[in-house]
């Protein structure tokens, strides 16, 4: 803990700064050794290294462009000794002549510094970084001056949202804002988290999607629309869930799902050339390749494949039962055979495949808000793109029909009576939405977290997300233990 009793010396309330450590870089490129410029330039961040050898001093600033080396010496430098004395993690400003030093190190000769705030508490060894994963994820102010993949992924996901937006802006698609707080859940089939509205004295759900208010949109008349955004989803943990995630919701009127299979597909290669500079990309040892047309695939199809067993919604109940014992899947008496053959498919085959593929061709029993399938009844024209063996994106042509959808709520309240806590329940306000006419509509749902974990090659979410839901902290976990 810090000394409450230490003393430090005031620092500035604003700094100037003239360049960052890239800029001098780049208009720099060549220095010879040995040779110093005539340009003045101040530059700030952290002292991140320091090696002094008698007389002379170098350190290591870096900011959030990246790093330069600092030339310190006793007969040039104002008050060379308190440079020396500076601790590893101080917030600092330099201002002196660019220069190579005779080894050919781009440098800033430190004529002033000035102290813009102290490291009060040990800083990690930036070459050993943090070994602790948990203290990483809960001390992130700290990983990202220590870890160059923790600054290289999170500058490459602002990267990933900011080209998926300008795509989508030339497709005239227009980006909007609805609610997180929601009067019923709504949306997806997924557990919610409960909040209490004091003044309206109401219980209100942190949204688990922004569907159905995205859809009241395209009703009103908007008829390309999408949306990036927080939902929540009170479920458990994973290297693949967390409770709060990023999803891009889209909705585009007169298309169908097929279109916007293209679309999807288009878009995610796009997006990984705009970010990797290629459609192929290593994950987990193993190669995807994001160019369109992905293969397209039902899911009765994919479970012949990889399970080696034929079903489909004409199968009898019994008999996908005995599929489920089989398989180790647990069976609810409310299951039917939509569901049934869900189970089998997860259980069996959705981690098996690499993709990118599209998985087609619901069953109608376990998509409440997808419409039926216009050559198959009882399935529905929904499909899911399937990356590295997890779902990155959901998508379908949407149900139109109120009374339709009324029936399929009903249904999942049924669900929800009989113990699903992720059921649906009725939503009055949307079904009436409904009743002023939604026109042919496709609608799409991608796991930002999830394709930004593809693109940087991680593989557990907490590495693409800033803050990460832990548990609550230890009383006994020691703070600076960020620096072992």
């Amino acid at each position: 803990m810090t000394d409450p009793n230490t003393e430090y010396p005031p620092v500035p309330y604003r700094f100037d700064v003239t360049h960052t450590a890239a800029a001098v870089a780049a208009e720099h490129p060549d220095l010879e050794p040995g040779t110093e410029t005539d340009q003045t330039v101040t530059v700030a961040g952290r002292m991140m290294l320091r090696r002094d050898q008698g007389k002379i001093a170098f350190g290591t600033l870096q900011d959030s462009s990246g790093r330069i080396q600092l030339f310190a010496t006793s007969k040039l430098t104002e008050e060379f000794e308190g440079f020396t004395s500076l601790s590893i993690g101080d917030w600092i400003a330099v201002t002196g002549i660019v220069m190579a030093t005779r080894r050919g190190e781009l440098s800033v000769r430190v004529d002033q510094f000035t102290v813009l705030a102290n490291a009060r508490r040990p800083f990690p060894d930036k070459w050993h970084g943090i070994s602790d994963p948990d203290v990483r994820y809960r001390q992130r102010y700290v990983d990202l001056w220590v870890s160059d993949d923790a600054r290289d992924a999170f500058q490459k996901r602002s990267e990933i949202v900011a080209a998926i937006r300008s795509r989508l802006s030339d497709q005239q698609f227009v980006e909007v804002e609805t609610p997180m707080l929601h009067p019923i859940p709504g949306g997806a089939t997924a557990r919610p988290f409960t909040t209490h509205h004091n003044a309206l004295d109401t219980e209100l759900y942190l949204r688990i999607a922004p569907e159905l208010y995205l859809k009241r949109l395209v009703v009103g008349g908007m008829e390309r629309v999408f949306e990036i955004g927080r939902v929540f989803r009170n479920e458990g943990m994973s290297t693949r869930h967390n409770p709060e995630f990023t999803m891009l919701e889209l909705y585009w009127a007169y298309a169908d799902y097929a279109q916007m299979m293209e679309l999807v597909e288009k878009l995610i290669e796009g997006v990984a050339l705009d970010v990797t500079g290629s459609t192929k990309i290593q994950y987990d040892e193993r190669e995807i390749d994001f160019a369109a047309p992905w293969r397209r695939a039902t899911m009765d199809e994919l479970i012949m494949e990889h399970a080696g067993v034929e079903v489909s919604l004409d199968t009898p109940r019994e008999e996908l039962v005995a599929l489920c014992e089989r398989f180790g899947v647990e069976v609810r008496d409310s299951y039917g055979p939509g569901k049934l053959i869900l189970e089998i498919y997860e259980k069996t085959t959705e981690a098996q495949l690499w993709g990118p593929i599209y998985v087609t061709d619901y069953p109608q029993e376990v998509s409440p808000l997808s419409r039926a399938h216009r050559d198959k009844p009882g399935y529905t024209e929904r499909f899911e793109g399937i990356v590295a063996g997890r779902e990155l994106l959901n998508a379908f042509s949407e149900l139109l029909d109120p009374a339709e959808q009324l029936a399929r709520f009903e249904d999942q309240e049924a669900e929800k009576a009989a113990g699903d806590e992720e059921a649906m329940v009725v939503d009055s306000d949307y079904l009436r939405a409904l009743d002023y006419g939604l026109p042919p509509t496709a609608g799409l749902g991608v796991g930002i977290d999830r394709l930004v974990m593809l693109l940087t090659g991680t593989t557990t979410i907490r590495d693409v997300i800033l803050f990460p839901t832990l548990r609550a902290e230890s009383p006994t976990l020691d703070p600076s233990a960020a620096d072992e």
